[in-house]
């Protein structure tokens, strides 16, 4: 049975590898920043919300996303919904097997925002097709 008191050699040098992982580690995360601390929330569509005859395009233009940024999507949920989708799902307006994609179908739902590329489709058919995707490339 090993010893953990005073001339172990492997106890020590395990406590002196701990403490530096953990400084390490501490280190990092003061690094990053606080994404929620800075972080904006955007009303999808502005007044109009996330509904059909809307250039989600346009709304975009001029917007800057930050990670910990958050969308709000407000909606009739009776005719729409919200799918988190990937760049394919996008392109052909599909929504992934049940269980790959989180959809939405509160109504007034907020997503927090990851740094990359996140695409998002009204799964109801034929609203995608009609303009109702949003792609967003977050920093």
């Amino acid at each position: 049975m090993a010893a953990w008191g005073r001339g172990n050699a492997a106890g020590s040098k395990a406590i002196v590898a701990g403490a530096a992982f953990l400084c390490v580690a501490a280190m990092l995360l003061a690094a990053t920043p606080a994404a929620e601390a800075g972080a904006t929330t955007y009303l999808v569509g502005n007044a109009a919300g996330w509904t059909r005859n809307v250039d989600y395009g346009g709304w975009l233009a001029g917007k800057t996303f930050r990670a910990g940024d958050v969308l709000v999507f407000k909606y009739n949920s009776t005719f729409h919904d919200v799918a988190w989708v990937s760049k394919g799902g996008y392109k052909k307006c599909i929504v992934s097997p049940k269980g790959y994609a989180p959809v939405y179908r509160n109504g007034y739902d907020a997503v927090a925002l990851p740094r990359g590329t996140h695409y998002f489709i009204c799964g109801v058919p034929g609203r995608c097709s009609a303009g109702m995707k949003l792609a967003v490339t977050v920093y």
